[in-house]
């Protein structure tokens, strides 16, 4: 099959030839790239052709982590719009209501703005809520769960219980009895064990619900021009849900998977993930890098910070590993062979990863690992060049430091930390190679949105520009979604830029993104993504 892409404003991320007017594809390849006369040149004349209208033609996005096997559950609560604690429970009783037969009631996207002062929540909160029923809420950011009495008492969480196998239950300081807010679920909660203990008990991670979920992602990244999708965190027994997808042609967008390595993972395991490895590696579906954990998030005071936090001076946060042992432990993957993942968002946290990919340098010696920090939300200046000395990505998330988003943020770094927070033109202008990404179901999969912060660092309706000095401009905005994306995956050599011979990913826009001001991204549409020379969407 040939195909001509015509009257567009290619712009290929090749800084060879950045612009173009036309994309020649043959057999799921780049067969040409230039003017219109010769890439039809370069065909055989029986082309299909698509005009782009004269819109732009970017490679496909590659959004390098987004959690498309978890997404957004259609079985559940949607609390994006709950401001307060009455507008939660009023959500969740509303659904119990239109949903009689449920057992469990499943919702997610709570914000910790949502109850008052900011608090943690706990099982009072919701007493009298889908009365019978277990509720399980999830925040927005996945990485805790509030549960109502009923669900802890058949999760088994009772007085002095500290752990369960998808996070840890917190109590209270005086009288020991479970709170009904469960910390650490990002860690806990999707290994390998916590998956299979909520799958035991909640209908909504049965794994024909997780399925249904996967597909929808799919569809999704399919329809917003994302070619690539790196799921962060999975377990082995999570694999045979992705080669269904691909086997049924359900998979439009390519998938590179992440293995987790919860801590305690044993070198048998391991072995198993090299199998894994070896076993999936086509250019539809491939098992990629090892996800690890070396602190929480920022707004439940969580994330390992230098120093304590402005509004809570009693802590800084911890981490999950003591450093040596995760130099060690970084220096251990890597020679097995493995490319590491690492999620940190504090100051402290970050150094610590970058310490360790040191420590991995200094004892393996140097090599092209193509380590990743993932999140890298708040960095101390004297980090900032360590990425690039290291050859450490950046894997970062633009929509995360929209103001809108960051209220609670703010307010525990402090002021005096803001110039830190997700410093993408800092680490560029010190060589550091960026790569975007959603954190889907976190913040909106689009990446138009994601170009859109890069350029503003503004809500959606252009107000309240925060840090603005930490802007980039698009042309590195659009390599950090496409390029920067693929060589932090190992991917460069056939997606990521408009080439001769790389696969043909491509996205078709609805305007001249170069033409306009930044919020006209928000303004523009996909009209279709190509995946391997086949028109997957268009609109």
């Amino acid at each position: 099959m040939e195909l001509v892409i015509r009257n567009a404003k290619v712009w290929t991320v090749d800084e060879r030839r950045l612009t173009a007017e036309a994309v020649g594809v043959k057999d799921g390849r780049i067969a040409a790239v230039g003017e219109d006369r010769e890439v039809r040149d370069a065909l055989s004349g029986r082309a299909e052709e698509l005009d782009a209208g004269g819109g732009t033609v970017l490679p496909g996005f590659i959004d390098a982590h987004n959690h498309v096997r978890t997404g957004a559950d259609a079985d559940a609560v949607q609390l994006g719009d709950a401001t307060t604690l009455d507008a939660v429970r009023t959500a969740i009783d509303r659904y119990a209501i239109e949903h009689p037969d449920r057992e469990w009631i499943v919702a997610e996207e709570w914000s910790y703005a949502a109850l008052p002062d900011r608090r943690r929540p706990t099982a009072e909160d919701i007493d009298g809520v889908a009365p019978g029923r277990a509720v399980m809420v999830f925040s927005y950011d996945v990485h805790n769960v509030w549960l109502n009495r009923e669900a802890m008492r058949r999760f088994g969480i009772g007085a002095g219980e500290a752990s369960v196998a998808f996070g840890r239950p917190e109590l209270d300081a005086d009288s020991g009895e479970p709170t009904g807010f469960v910390t650490d679920f990002a860690v806990m909660g999707l290994s390998r064990d916590g998956q299979a203990a909520l799958a035991a008990q909640v209908p909504n991670f049965a794994p024909d619900r997780m399925y249904g979920r996967l597909v929808r992602s799919l569809d999704m990244a399919a329809e917003l021009g994302i070619t690539t999708a790196v799921e962060p965190q999975n377990s082995l027994d999570d694999l045979p849900l992705f080669r269904k997808a691909r086997d049924e042609g359900a998979m439009r967008t390519r998938v590179i998977v992440a293995l987790f390595h919860p801590p305690g993972t044993t070198s048998e395991e391991l072995d198993a993930f090299a199998e894994a490895k070896a076993a999936n590696d086509d250019d539809r579906f491939r098992v990629g890098p090892i996800k690890l954990y070396i602190d929480d998030v920022i707004e439940p005071h969580t994330a390992a910070m230098l120093e304590p936090y402005a509004n809570r001076p009693d802590t800084s946060g911890d981490t999950f590993y003591p450093p040596d042992a995760f130099a060690e432990l970084i220096a251990g993957l890597e020679r097995r062979g493995f490319q590491t993942f690492t999620h940190a968002t504090g100051d402290r946290g970050i150094r610590t990863a970058l310490d360790a990919v040191e420590h991995a340098r200094r004892v393996n010696g140097p090599r092209d690992a193509r380590h990743q920090i993932v999140h890298v939300e708040c960095v101390h200046p004297d980090d900032l060049p360590r990425f690039a000395e290291l050859g450490v990505v950046a894997c970062m998330q633009p929509r995360h430091c929209a103001p809108q988003i960051v209220e609670d943020w703010r307010a525990n770094v402090g002021p005096q930390r803001w110039r830190y927070a997700w410093p993408f033109r800092s680490l560029s202008e010190h060589g550091a190679t960026l790569a975007f990404s959603s954190d889907w179901n976190v913040a909106e999969m689009d990446p138009l949105v994601w170009l859109f912060t890069a350029r503003t660092r503004a809500n959606l309706d252009g107000s309240d520009a925060w840090t603005p000095e930490e802007t980039i401009d698009l042309p590195a905005a659009i390599r950090a979604a496409t390029l920067g994306s693929a060589y932090a995956n190992f991917a460069e050599d056939d997606r990521g830029s408009i080439e001769a011979g790389k696969l043909a990913d491509l996205v078709v826009l609805s305007r001249d993104v170069f033409a306009d001001e930044p919020a006209a991204l928000l303004e523009t549409s996909v009209e279709a993504t190509i995946v391997g020379g086949d028109v997957v969407y268009r609109r």
